[in-house]
C-alpha cells in the first residue's frame, strides 16, 4: 500500500510547519526585544550614537562641505545619515549572534522543538524593530536641525521604507559575520573594515564627484551609495526610478547570498 501523503494532507502539513515557524520567530523576536527593556542603557546608547552623527556633520563639517544644486547641506546629509545609521546598527546583529554562539544559547535552542530558521529570522526582525525606532528618532532630530522634505509625505515614507529594507538586508550580512566569528569582541572588530569603506567612501556624506578619480569608481558602484542616492531622490526630488531599482537589485542580491549562507553557517555551528 502506498504511504504517500494525499495532496490535501501535504498542504495541511506545510501550513502547520509555516505556522509553527512563524510562532517561533515571534517568540525569538520578542526575546531579543525584551533585552532592550531589561538593559535600557543598550537602547539609550543605540539612540544617542546617530544623534551625535547628525549634530557632528550638521554643525561641525556642514559649513565646509558644498553640495550641488539649490539644497542645503543638511538636506543632502539626512538621507545619507538614515542609511549610515542603519548600516552601523547592523553590527548589533553580529554582536548579538556571536554572543549567543559563545554562551551556548544556540545549542540550547537546537535541543528545543522549534524551527531552526526562527533563531536567525527572529534576530533580524528584532533588529528591524529597533531600526524603526532609530529611524523615527533620526527623522525628528533631522527636522529639528533644519532638514526639509522637498517632495511629499508619500515619497518621504517610501524613502523610510527603503532605508528599513536596506537595514534588514544588512542584518543578514552581519548575522553571517557574527556566526562565523562566534566571539562578540572579535565580531565587533571584524565589522570595522567592512563598514568604513562602504559608509565613508560613498555618497552618504559628500558627492562622489568630490572624491579622487580612483575612488569614484568604487564609490559609485557600491550598495551604500545606491541606497543613499535613492533615498535622497525620494526625499529631495530628481531622477528616482533607476536609483531605487539599483538599490532593490543590491538588496535582492545580498539577501539571496547572505541569508542562505547564514543558515548554512548556523547549521554547522550548532
Amino acid at each position: 500500500m502506498s504511504t504517500a501523503l494525499h495532496p490535501v494532507g501535504a498542504a495541511e502539513m506545510r501550513r502547520h510547519r509555516f505556522a509553527g515557524a512563524a510562532r517561533d520567530t515571534f517568540a525569538i523576536t520578542r526575546r531579543n526585544l525584551i533585552t532592550y527593556r531589561r538593559v535600557p542603557a543598550l537602547l539609550v546608547f543605540t539612540l544617542i550614537e546617530p544623534v551625535i552623527f547628525v549634530l557632528l556633520f550638521r554643525y561641525v563639517f556642514g559649513g565646509a562641505i558644498a553640495v550641488p544644486g539649490n539644497i542645503t547641506y543638511v538636506d543632502y546629509l539626512m538621507p545619507g545619515i538614515f542609511v549610515q545609521t542603519v548600516v552601523f546598527g547592523a553590527t548589533n546583529t553580529a554582536i548579538g549572534l556571536s554572543t549567543d554562539v559563545q554562551s551556548g544559547l544556540l545549542e540550547r535552542f537546537r535541543s528545543l522543538p522549534m524551527a531552526r530558521s526562527a533563531v536567525l529570522t527572529g534576530r533580524t526582525f528584532a533588529d528591524l524593530g529597533r531600526n524603526v525606532l532609530v529611524v523615527a528618532l533620526m527623522a525628528v532630530v533631522g527636522f529639528a536641525v533644519g532638514f526639509r522634505v522637498h517632495t511629499d509625505a508619500a515619497l518621504f515614507l517610501a524613502g523610510v521604507a527603503l532605508v528599513l529594507l536596506f537595514a534588514y538586508v544588512f542584518s543578514w550580512v552581519f548575522a553571517t559575520v557574527g556566526l562565523l566569528i562566534g566571539d562578540p569582541e572579535s565580531a565587533q572588530a571584524a565589522t570595522f573594515p567592512i563598514l568604513v569603506p562602504l559608509v565613508f567612501a560613498s555618497s552618504a556624506f559628500v558627492p562622489v564627484s568630490t572624491m579622487p578619480s580612483w575612488l569614484q569608481a568604487f564609490a559609485e558602484h557600491q550598495p551604500v551609495s545606491a541606497a543613499a542616492s535613492a533615498v535622497r531622490a525620494l526625499m529631495l526630488g530628481g531622477p528616482t526610478a533607476s536609483l531605487v531599482l539599483q538599490t532593490l537589485a543590491w538588496c535582492t542580491g545580498l539577501i539571496l547570498i547572505f541569508a542562505p549562507f547564514a543558515v548554512w553557517v548556523y547549521r554547522r555551528k550548532v
